[in-house]
């Protein structure tokens, strides 16, 4: 079992907290450091990991904490190499603040990849295939076997309608056989959920989608503003790729 209190799964507004490290080991010239509390998010499902800082509070001595992942079932914190400058140890306390623009154009992102998914999805029935995101930015690979213009740009009206119409984003954590009874639950062609996970969580945008999902999301889809659709491309037979970025609405 974990020993850190992962808060991004909770509450994705948080952008920074006090916390104790728990342990400082180094990859190479990086350390790597466990705290017993973290609001960085640590990647996966397509979505890229947290950046930000990290200060002693004794002394305001910082660390970059330049990326977040699991190792061995808990968050790990690299820093920044700080060269023959002071690590951090075990037992201080220390600040750690999100790069809270990143964070948040992350979860706007998220959201709207989600609100694409749920129109794919109830309009036309495709599966997702695959998918990625950086701030501001993303793609979806679906189950299509041809794609024109005017399908993209019929697509793209549909979620901007859904963005703008202010719908509730949800999160909850439901029983692994709960969950499962859910139809639809899974929207990827593969499912890529561990066979040992008893609880799932799930990611809801109230009256459009609800699917299982770990990532950080924006608590209405107004907050996402719009999307625009920069480009799609077959990607195989039955395998389309649609690109997307925010604009303002």
């Amino acid at each position: 079992m974990t020993r850190v209190d992962e808060r991004c799964y909770r509450d994705a507004y948080e952008r920074s907290l006090v916390a104790r490290i728990l342990d400082v080991s180094m990859e190479g010239e990086a350390p790597l450091v466990v705290l017993d509390a973290t609001t960085f998010y640590p990647g996966g499902g397509g979505q890229p990991s947290d950046r930000g800082v990290m200060m002693r509070t004794v002394d305001g001595r910082a660390w970059t904490v330049r990326t977040a992942r699991r190792l061995g079932g808990e968050i790990v914190h690299e820093l920044e190499p700080p060269g023959d400058a002071e690590l951090p140890a075990r037992g201080d306390s220390v600040s750690v603040d999100l790069d809270w623009a990143r964070r948040y154009a992350l979860m706007r992102t998220h959201t709207a990849l989600h609100a694409l998914c749920g129109v794919v999805w109830r309009d036309y029935g495709a599966q997702v295939t695959g998918g990625n995101m950086q701030p501001g930015t993303g793609r979806m690979d679906f189950e299509f076997e041809t794609m024109s213009g005017d399908l993209v740009g019929a697509i793209e009206s549909t979620v901007n309608e859904e963005l703008r119409a202010s719908r509730d984003v949800r999160v909850n954590v439901l029983p692994r056989s709960e969950a499962f009874a859910i139809p639809d639950l899974i929207r990827t062609k593969v499912n890529l959920l561990p066979e040992g996970i008893e609880e799932i969580r799930t990611i809801e945008i109230v009256g459009l989608d609800l699917q299982a999902d770990g990532g950080t999301h924006v608590a209405n889809t107004r907050e996402v503003g719009g999307i625009r659709v920069t480009g799609y491309e077959s990607k195989g037979r039955i395998n389309k790729r649609i690109r997307l970025e925010l604009v303002d609405d």
